[in-house]
């Protein structure tokens, strides 16, 4: 059977353009090698006519088809505009297609911007877009009432935390994408001759497995979870009609990321969160949940772990940590009819069988499994009953739920008044919450994709063989979660998921090996690179929700913030209390427009005629149930059977729906793992390289001292620790700004006379930006003697770069090796050859260099390899097959000798 034409797996640059009758949208991979083509029509005045044959076509065939395409639509010679076919707008992804009164829109990804890399798989924010009408002017109806719908549809702003991936699902966790693919082979080959053959996909029999199984693949991409996708709605309309590759979901949220360096091993730590666009809003406008279980202000917060030597799922080391923040899942709102800084907090319907909380922990027993244990920091002791309520309220709820339950997957309720700590003197809050942490990561475990390591299994840690979760030859899964809420899930419940998270970091350093115990401190230049990552995760979705930065933040707990901060939480509190008050209505109505909440058409209120929008997002009161719900049975049926693991990643026929099992041919161009994180078709300046602006615990948070422990794992002293993590920031963007300035600068007097003619034109040539050592003053090596105030510029510029003081000049051994190794570089091998001969180091043992030119004063040379004993080749092929995941067992010598280590090291 002949294999089929293979498939594009991600389109990632987009060119449109335009005629007066047609738009031609021509997508293409990273490598420009393969390419698919949209026809829009812009006849049709409301209607929105797409095409999509769905066929690959090569860069001759595209530059073919637009040529004709532009000689078919030019006007005839003499007249204006004989151009048949123009370039309208470049871009890098679809977001989608929106209509209010008048035709459609496209609303198209023109600037991106890397913010992560997780085994080679890059992640996005969008910097720009461009939101471009459809229909020809000649056909456009116009409507009175379409301007104010679009500005309002513009009020979400895209370039403001939105993010996307090409090759990696943003929408689940690294626990279910890596899940995913370790399904059973018969699963897939059920799935294979049933549901894809329904879908219209290329599948090989299974002769043709059998006979091409050496060429061919399968890639496995699940279906996004549309309670995080945030244009969903955009995208309905063409969902299916055109190819998958064209469809590009987005998040709202927050990434970070930032490299711990481990005595020169990089460790990528990632923080990521997942704003659920279900009952969306802002602050006092929505509280609670809806009648289906959705929550206001949810968002799922994941940390991951990898070592970013190995980009590979497969061979890499990866783990990572879920929580989650949400509102009380009760009807309550909070009545701003007259601002005041706390409204009065009322319960709005009467829910005796907690429906909506049955609701919302259904849906986390599915997504998260057992246990789900509730971290509820509101107050618990007022004066006025206000916080209370919510805390009455909600655990009758959770105590009536638990009656239907068994007992060993009930949910948990943990009850702790985080204020009331905070203004005690004689208790420590970060304490009591680490005890805390320890408990909820001692019952739901974590997720590593590799078995415990020997070390491990050889040096026991008490805590390690407590923890939960599901431990398998393949590793380890987390199963339940923590959701940790107070009213607004803003400042406390911040700090919260960060003495968490810590918890988390110290077992998946000693997961892979990194730590000897599970356990981090304060003051460590590892936990304050993750503060800092928190830091900036609790002040984006506190942007996002409140309408201003946090508050009290991990410093404020710990009573060690300095006394410009108080007036900072003066400055964050009224700009929250402003937002509140005059804007946050109108971001209101502009994310129930954007997630297609609201839907504008003829003969119906429009948006800002609505007195509330109560109905939009509780649409259950406008109609009868056909079947109601259970008030005793309250979970899906088959969540049970699978507890603690959670029935969305259980190997089922009912899971293997939700994919789409893809066939390409392995030696075609796909998403490659090396052209995305090398980027070899661009010209990229290095300053502007993601490895570089990403925040290092060497670079910006280790002390510059001599004599200082290089391991980030040491607690610093207050004074050691030198500047504060806002002063790391403005000093990395001032460092690139200096080397961006000087690279630009004209030479300094002394070295134009050495400078070439082109020299003058080096402030305009992007291509020069990084080419600082081009206009540097050239270093001359001298004698020893010579050189003293040469070597203290020398000790400056590296105890200035890389924190180490030179104590000495180097020894003229070390000087007369950096000469060879100079003239090696200036291909002077004749030279250098005389001269070896004098030298205790022969160059004729290493590898032996021949001119193979009839000229002398020509520098290509024939290299002859030295010759490698077969003891070393062993060594290096296993090497190599444990970076690919395949290890050599380990001899009876080998085994002595590293048990020897452990007891003369640790015992």
């Amino acid at each position: 059977m002949p294999l089929a034409a293979p498939l594009v797996s991600g389109i990632q640059k987009l060119i449109l353009y335009e005629t007066r009758a047609r738009y031609f949208l021509v997508g293409s991979n990273h490598a420009e090698t393969k390419y698919r083509v949209l026809k829009i029509d812009r006849t049709e005045p409301k209607d929105l006519v797409i095409i999509d044959d769905k066929h690959v076509y090569t860069q001759q065939e595209v530059r073919e088809l637009l040529g004709r395409l532009d000689l078919g639509n030019r006007t005839k010679m003499g007249q204006k505009g004989s151009s048949g076919l123009s370039r309208a707008v470049s871009a890098f992804g679809i977001v989608g297609f929106v209509q209010f009164l008048e035709g459609y829109y496209i609303v198209l990804i023109t600037k991106r911007r890397k913010m992560a890399d997780i085994g080679g798989h890059s992640i996005y924010k969008i910097e720009d877009t461009s939101m471009i009408y459809i229909p020809n002017d000649s056909v456009r109806v116009s409507h009175p009432d379409e301007a104010r719908y679009l500005r309002i549809f513009q009020n979400v702003d895209l370039s403001s935390n939105f993010y996307f991936s090409y090759s990696y699902d943003l929408s689940h966790s690294l626990q279910y994408n890596l899940t995913i693919l370790r399904m059973p082979t018969e699963m897939m080959k059920f799935e294979m001759t049933n549901q894809t053959r329904q879908e219209g996909f290329d599948i090989f029999e299974d002769e043709a497995i059998s006979s091409h199984g050496s060429n061919s693949a399968f890639g496995i991409c699940s279906e996004p979870c549309m309670k995080y996708v945030w244009n969903g709605q955009l995208l309905k309309c063409v969902k299916d009609i055109v190819h998958r590759d064209w469809l590009l979901y987005i998040i709202h949220g927050f990434c970070g990321q930032s490299k711990l360096l481990i005595y020169g091993r990089p460790i990528y730590v990632t923080l990521m969160a997942r704003r659920s666009s279900k009952f969306a809003g802002t602050r006092f406008l929505k509280r609670g949940a809806n009648c289906e279980g959705d929550v206001a202000n949810e968002v799922e917060t994941e940390q991951i772990v990898h070592d970013a030597s190995v980009m590979s799922f497969t061979a890499g080391s990866y783990s990572s940590y879920v929580q989650v923040r949400g509102s009380v899942p009760l009807y309550w709102s909070q009545d701003i009819s007259t601002m005041m800084p706390k409204p009065p907090i009322t319960l709005d319907q009467a829910d005796p069988y907690a429906h909506v909380a049955a609701s919302h922990f259904d849906q986390m027993l599915q997504r998260f499994g057992s246990p789900i244990i509730i971290l509820n920091l509101v107050k618990e002791r007022e004066k006025r009953k206000h916080e209370r309520i919510l805390s009455d309220e909600l655990v009758a709820a959770v105590t009536y739920l638990n009656q239907f339950i068994p007992p060993e997957q009930s949910i948990v309720y943990i009850p702790w008044d985080m204020a009331k700590y905070t203004k005690s003197k004689l208790c420590n809050v970060l304490d009591r919450l680490n005890v805390i942490a320890e408990n909820v990561v001692k019952k739901t475990g974590f997720f590593v994709n590799r078995p415990d390591s020997y070390c491990s299994v050889l040096r026991p840690d008490e805590k390690w063989h407590e923890l939960g979760g599901v431990v398998g030859p393949s590793g380890r899964l987390q199963t339940g979660v923590l959701r940790t809420n107070c009213v607004d899930c803003l400042d406390r419940t911040n700090t919260a998921q960060f003495m968490v998270g810590k918890c988390a970091l110290a077992y998946h350093l000693y997961s892979l090996g990194l730590i000897d115990k599970p356990n981090l401190q304060f003051d460590t230049d590892a936990v304050r690179l993750f503060e800092e990552l928190y830091e900036d995760h609790g002040d984006t979705l506190s942007l996002q929700y409140g309408g201003s930065q946090l508050v009290h933040r991990v410093k404020t707990y710990r009573k060690i913030a300095p006394w410009t901060q108080h007036s900072k939480d003066i400055m964050q509190t009224l700009s929250r209390y402003y937002s509140n008050a005059f804007s946050d209505a109108d971001r209101q109505d502009a994310i129930n427009l954007f997630l297609g909440v609201f839907q504008p058409s003829e003969g119906k209120p429009h948006l800002w005629e609505l007195p509330t929008d109560f109905y939009l997002h509780h649409k259950n009161t406008m109609k009868l149930a056909h079947k109601k719900r259970s008030y005793t049975f309250w979970w899906t049926p088959g969540v049970l059977e699978h507890l603690p693991l959670p029935l969305d990643e259980v190997p089922s026929a009912e899971n293997l729906k939700k994919m789409t099992i893809k066939k390409f041919n392995k030696y075609d161009e796909d998403i490659n793992i090396y052209s995305e994180f090398f980027r070899p078709y661009e010209l990229s300046s290095f300053d502007d390289t993601f490895c570089l602006s990403m925040a290092n615990s060497t670079r910006d948070f280790m002390p510059k001292n001599v004599g200082i422990d290089p391991s980030p794992f040491t607690v610093r002293k207050p004074e050691e620790t030198g500047k504060s993590v806002l002063g790391n920031k403005a000093n990395r963007e001032e460092t690139v700004l200096q080397r961006k300035t000087a690279a630009s600068a004209p030479p300094p007097p002394s070295e134009e006379a050495v400078s070439s003619s082109s020299d003058d034109d080096s402030g305009t040539d992007k291509e020069e930006e990084g080419a600082v050592s081009q206009r540097s003053t050239p270093v001359k090596i001298t004698d020893v003697g010579d050189n003293t105030k040469a070597s203290e510029t020398t000790s400056q510029s590296t105890k200035e770069t890389y924190g180490v003081n030179l104590s000495e000049a180097p020894s003229e051994t070390d000087l007369h090796i950096y000469t060879r190794f100079v003239h090696l570089g200036l291909c002077q091998h004749r030279q250098e050859k005389r001269n070896i001969k004098a030298t205790p180091w022969p160059m004729d043992t290493i590898a032996k260099l021949s001119c193979i030119s009839l000229f002398s004063q020509d520098n290509i040379y024939e290299v002859t390899p030295p010759k490698v004993d077969r003891k070393s080749m062993d060594i290096f092929h296993a090497h190599i097959q444990a970076g690919r995941g395949i290890m050599q067992p380990l001899g009876k010598e080998d085994i002595l000798t590293y048990r020897e280590y452990i007891r003369n090291r640790y015992m």
